[in-house]
């Protein structure tokens, strides 16, 4: 009897491919540096009888590509997010579908306070007029900054990320910490204090500091937009670590031309990897190319619970994290 066959669309950390060859699993790994194309991906799912097949947020996973691998039992996403797979399609074929709903959550919160800190200190521009040669001594009238301490958080979203910020908001910077979510986290409030609010628009014209954790969802698609940034103050800024199609770009790029806002930190995109005209030559948008969960630890940490996802269907179970029930 062949041994259970296992593709990976793309090269990830060590750990998780040692757990999957360490089964005496096949383990085929795309050998392009780069996604590969819905064609692509049929074709290498194609080309062998794979059973499990560990996929980025990027790989479409759709009826299509479903068809084209018809003896795959699990699609293992290597990744918090999973709107890259059509649910409704893989249920009726009996395919199971996974996450790593851990996917490195403490270090998005991390990645969320250095936006805000980078903002707040303006240390972005301060760093390119140093290096840029125009700094001729102290000036008491230059790049003014935002105290953090004391300012109000909004939350859009109180799930393990948003947990983790509201924490070091709270205890770190004695913040207010408000929040929106369709699901109240009683339990969060309890812990730390932070205040529930009934609406979206609430927390938007309360909050100093917006931070956005929903998943993408048809219900969060452009949940920012331009009627809804208008509620936001003047001097607010506003984070996204989530999903970049939570916020209409175009409208995010006007707003912050126009100071409608203070500024932004994106480290997702709405048309990933393209950016939205205008936005990256704004001075006060700080920009990352989706790297809120990027340590050694976290990525190692995904690649295993990946792997582990696809172990438990191939010896017969359900993954530990199934995606739908």
């Amino acid at each position: 009897m062949s041994s259970p066959k296992v593709y990976v669309t793309r090269k990830i950390p060590s750990d998780g491919l040692a757990l999957l060859r360490d089964k005496g699993y096949e383990v085929d790994i795309n050998e392009l540096d780069r996604p590969l194309s819905k064609v692509e991906l049929i074709a290498a799912l194609k080309s062998k009888s794979y059973e499990g097949v560990l996929t980025l947020l990027n790989d479409v996973i759709d009826q299509e590509v479903l068809d084209a691998a018809p003896k795959v039992k699990i699609f293992a996403n290597y990744t918090i997010g999973f709107d890259n797979f059509n649910i409704e399609a893989a249920k009726s074929r009996g395919v199971y579908l996974s996450n790593v709903p851990g996917g490195g959550a403490d270090r998005v919160a991390e990645h969320v306070w250095a936006f805000i800190l980078a903002l707040s200190c303006r240390l972005i521009e301060g760093n390119d007029f140093m290096r840029t040669g125009k700094y001729c001594g102290w000036d008491p009238m230059i790049f003014h900054g935002t105290k953090i301490a004391g300012k109000c958080l909004g939350l859009v979203g109180a799930g393990r990320i948003g947990a983790s910020v509201a924490k070091i908001g709270r205890l770190g910077f004695g913040m207010p910490v408000i929040y929106y979510d369709v699901i109240r986290n009683e339990k969060l409030e309890a812990e730390t204090g932070i205040t529930y609010k009934g609406s979206l628009e609430e927390v938007l014209k309360e909050a100093d500091f917006v931070s956005l954790h929903v998943p993408l969802l048809e219900s969060t698609k452009h949940l920012i937009n331009a009627k809804t940034l208008k509620f936001m103050k003047k001097t607010a800024f506003l984070v996204n670590t989530s999903r970049g199609p939570v916020i209409e770009e175009a409208a995010l790029v006007k707003a912050l031309k126009n100071k409608e806002i203070a500024g932004a930190g994106l480290d997702v995109f709405e048309c990933e990897p393209t950016l939205s005209p205008g936005l990256a030559a704004l001075s006060n948008v700080v920009l990352t190319p989706h790297i809120a969960s990027a340590t050694v630890e976290a990525r190692q940490e995904m690649s295993k619970v990946a792997a582990l996802n696809i172990i438990d269907v191939l010896e017969g179970g359900k993954p530990r994290n199934l995606v739908y029930n």
